[in-house]
């Protein structure tokens, strides 16, 4: 199976590949952040790297890439200027713009099948990438497969089946001697490693945060928050690394090669290995 991924990340299309039982014979990644790439090399090194999507314009010179070659063209566009907890920016925004990359690409080589994800967004939006790409997203929960809140919407052309959630709650994944009130851990995205506090959690419904065993919130209103959070400082944190591949369902330590600042902004980034895995699965068919 020949595989082009764009926005590769830490090649997580790669791990639901594999997860989901497809042979690849090729796997060409388009990726800049260098901290991505070298976490995909550490992990595959087999993968052959393309560089940045805009400047993928012959393709013919990368040899595999004629019309019809590529069994999967896999891609996660940049999505802030799309997501309903942005800004709204749309396709003004030059990282949604990518979309586009991802148009031209498909148009040129001719996929057997394809994918493409990106966040929950306006109908209008979402609209005109259906009619760009040919068909109606899907949207799935990674609730369903794994213990994050995380929509998503997935325009594909590949049959995807029918599944039943999993049973797995956020306390499943943590490390010994934490435990978390809700059963789905707030989404993790990019920005996570900037780390979180009480106000966030609590007030605003963003950047998880879990609890020493034993231990229960005080009383606590806006305007107390920062003081409760300093009087408990040693009895909360944000989530190791370790439990963001978990949410994921990345394996454990895969982006163990990499800085944690680094590591945590590329697992906001990726996928959730087990949603993509299923949708893979109807490759089988």
């Amino acid at each position: 199976m020949h595989v082009l991924s764009l926005f590769d990340g830490i090649s997580c299309a790669q791990l639901a590949l594999h997860r989901a039982g497809l042979p690849v014979s090729s796997y060409l990644a388009s990726e800049v952040e260098p901290a991505s790439i070298a976490c995909t090399m550490h992990n595959f090194p087999r993968t052959v790297q393309i560089g940045d999507v805009t400047n993928v314009r012959t393709l013919a010179e990368l040899g595999v890439f004629g019309q019809g070659k590529i069994d999967l063209l896999i891609g996660g566009s940049p999505c802030q200027g799309f997501s309903l907890a942005g800004e709204g920016l749309n396709f003004s925004d030059p990282r949604s713009r990518l979309f586009f990359e991802f148009v031209r690409i498909k148009n040129a080589i001719k996929p057997k099948r394809f994918l493409l994800e990106n966040v929950r967004m306006r109908q209008d939006w979402s609209d005109l990438i259906s009619a760009m790409v040919g068909v109606k997203p899907i949207t799935i929960d990674s609730s369903d497969f794994s213990a994050q809140s995380r929509k998503r919407q997935y325009w594909t052309d590949i049959t995807v089946k029918k599944y039943s959630p999993l049973s797995v709650s956020l306390s499943d994944i943590l490390l010994p001697g934490w435990y978390s009130e809700r059963q789905k851990s707030y989404c993790v995205d990019a920005g996570y490693f900037k780390g979180t506090n009480f106000r966030r959690y609590f007030f605003k419904g963003s950047r998880q945060i879990v609890f020493r065993k034993g231990f229960r919130v005080p009383p606590m209103t806006k305007e107390n928050a920062n003081f409760v959070q300093t009087l408990c400082l040693n009895d909360w944190r944000k989530l190791e690394v370790i439990e963001c591949e978990r949410l994921q369902t990345i394996p454990d330590r895969y982006t163990a090669n990499i800085r944690p600042n680094d590591a945590y902004k590329a697992i906001g980034n990726g996928y959730t290995v087990d949603v993509i895995a299923h949708i893979l699965r109807g490759l089988h068919v």
